[in-house]
């Protein structure tokens, strides 16, 4: 293993051993409780048939500019309830034997990220990324939105425009289009491209040539 990869697996393994002992810690007893694992799953995205239907009626024109974006022009996490914001909701939803401590947080569960196929054991290794990421989303009509209406889109729980998934692949993804990135495990591409359709289709947003193309071209192998 190389020496910089191998430094990153030690700093995980010390950090989910210390997340475990706060876990132990939290219930008084030195043994672990966990919650049930959650009920709610990530919205379903529509199928490739009516994913290819909602594709062709999305405006295709070219990607707007960048322009007076900034990501606090999309207020989030917002409290969804108690203490637990949009982050917190989506890290129990998605993942297995979550415990949350009394401010929400999670201290311990495991994640699979569906991008890469590994799976997790402390949050701070998981981002919840926006499948039609912010950036894009404002070059393809969300900079005439009013900030109620980004708030609305970045913390989406209705449909399937958050997931959970590993932090530096998340990060590598970046704000590009299917035409520039998909994930790394092909498996995922027709489920990850019915994803991207829903959302867009749903918010009304455009789509550039490339990258009707390229979702093209991945529905119809579904």
């Amino acid at each position: 293993m190389p020496r910089v990869y191998a430094r990153r697996a030690r700093s995980r393994a010390l950090r989910r051993a210390a997340v475990l002992a706060s876990a132990a810690a939290l219930t008084g007893t030195g043994l672990l409780v966990t919650a049930p694992t959650a009920l709610a799953a990530p919205p379903t995205p529509v199928s490739a048939a009516t994913a290819r239907s909602y594709l062709s009626l999305l405006t295709v024109k070219p990607e707007g500019s960048s322009t007076g974006y900034s990501r606090d022009k999309f207020p989030h996490w917002i409290t969804q309830y108690g203490r637990c914001n949009t982050r917190e909701v989506v890290l129990k939803r998605d993942g297995s034997g979550v415990v949350q401590d009394d401010y929400c947080r999670a201290v311990s569960g495991s994640w699979y990220s569906p991008f890469d196929g590994a799976t997790w054991y402390a949050a701070s290794d998981v981002d919840i990324d926006h499948v039609v990421p912010l950036a894009e989303a404002w070059r393809s009509g969300a900079a005439s939105w009013t900030t109620g209406q980004r708030r609305s889109f970045a913390n989406d729980l209705t449909r399937p425009q958050l997931i959970a998934v590993t932090d530096n692949v998340n990060q590598a993804k970046g704000d590009r289009d299917p035409a520039q990135w998909m994930p790394p495990r092909t498996a995922y591409h027709c489920h990850y491209a019915r994803m991207w359709v829903h959302v867009k289709y749903s918010w009304k947003l455009s789509v550039d040539p490339a990258e009707k193309s390229r979702l093209q071209s991945v529905l119809n192998g579904c």
